[in-house]
């Protein structure tokens, strides 16, 4: 019998992951980057749920940075149902780590009946999102088998980055020797996504009492980091089953904090962009509750009571790929340590009611991995 694997293998396979695929960033990017410049386009939408959505929000400043256009990033049925009035100029690219998602799959639909070729990312090359789309790429997340992802993640993220890169070479935007630096300032990301695998753990036991025991909890980041938070509210969500929501960190005191009492969590980002003004909100947060944590990259607060210093150099639109493990990790020991992966009997009725795969995900890798649990 295949061994059973968990969020913290995945997380722990993710720096491998990493450094294979930038390595093999021309192939791995090539048929994206072909329908890119062949077809003229100039601007992107992404069309995306759940953590492929959070995935490229991770990298939407990236792109935006590199490749000099501008990136939407628009769920499925907001796509299907209001948002389509896509352009000629626009590449519109349907993400579906699964491949199996109803929602990505009606967003297709809507491409093809605009007449335009319909484009896909996915992690499973024989899912019926690959078979249905004219344009298909693997993003390079090779095998996933929990449902509430990690490595799918960081390798999204990762995989928009390097597809700028490889499209900026292409149409002239940047040298060859300016993609290969910046290429190894992405495989240097892998070293400290291990480094925060390693020191993340004693932070959390440290401060173990106060975030094992949160109810509430708010995570705020701006720029690249606004997409960690949205990815940290889902997993903070899916796992330990916590009403948890992601803002804007300045967005987050003009209201959302006006509910703030001792109880709350609140975890704020700060990857270098707006970096005093992200330290002094921390710091007017801890007022309200003791329960308030930044994650920074910033050594001038590096040793202050409930800064968790990740020592990254990268330009703030890296940041995610080193990010991303503080809350994947939190995520999944916190929901063991608790019991909380067994979801409520009316929950699993839900979920039998109101499908959100095709029926072909049935006998899908990761269909068959959750049967076995």
């Amino acid at each position: 019998m295949e061994e059973k694997m968990t969020m913290l293998d995945y997380v722990a396979a993710s720096p491998a992951c990493i450094r294979k695929n930038v390595a093999d960033s021309v192939k791995l990017t090539q048929p994206l980057v072909d329908e890119y410049i062949n077809g003229g386009y100039r601007n992107i939408w992404v069309v995306a749920s759940g953590s492929s959505s959070n995935g490229s929000w991770c990298a939407r400043q990236f792109v935006r940075k590199h490749l000099q256009c501008e990136m939407k990033v628009v769920t499925p049925f907001t796509f299907v149902n209001s948002e389509n009035d896509f352009g000629p100029t626009d590449l519109v690219v349907t993400v579906s780590q699964s491949g199996y998602s109803l929602n990505a799959l009606e967003a297709v639909e809507v491409i093809k009946e605009k007449g335009r070729r319909a484009i896909g990312l996915t992690g499973d090359l024989s899912s019926d999102m690959a078979k249905t789309c004219d344009v298909i790429a693997d993003w390079g997340v090779g095998k996933e088998t929990v449902g509430c992802v990690t490595k799918g993640v960081t390798t999204l993220a990762l995989f928009f980055m390097l597809f700028a890169l490889e499209a900026a070479q292409r149409k002239g935007l940047k040298t060859a020797e300016e993609v290969a630096a910046m290429k190894a300032q992405l495989t240097a990301a892998a070293d400290i996504h291990e480094a925060v695998q390693k020191t993340w753990p004693q932070f959390l036991e440290k401060h173990y009492q106060q975030i094992c025991s949160m109810t509430n909890a708010y995570v705020c980041g701006v720029g690249a980091g606004y997409g960690v938070a949205l990815e940290a509210a889902l997993k903070m969500g899916e796992s330990i089953c916590v009403p948890t929501g992601a803002y804007e960190v300045e967005e987050y005191i003009h209201g959302w904090n006006l509910q703030l009492t001792p109880n709350y969590t609140v975890f704020l980002i700060d990857g270098g962009v707006g970096t005093e003004r992200i330290h002094q909100i921390f710091e007017g947060t801890l007022i309200a509750t003791p329960k308030a944590f930044l994650i920074t990259n910033n050594p001038a607060y590096e040793g202050e009571d409930k800064v968790f210093y990740i020592p990254c150099a990268l330009p703030e639109e890296m940041t995610p790929l080193c990010y991303l493990p503080v809350f994947q990790m939190m995520s999944c020991i916190i929901t063991d340590d608790l019991h909380r992966w067994d979801r409520h009997p009316l929950m699993r009725k839900m979920s039998k009611a109101v499908s959100s795969k095709s029926p072909g995900y049935v006998n899908s890798p990761m269909s068959k991995a959750k049967r076995a649990e």
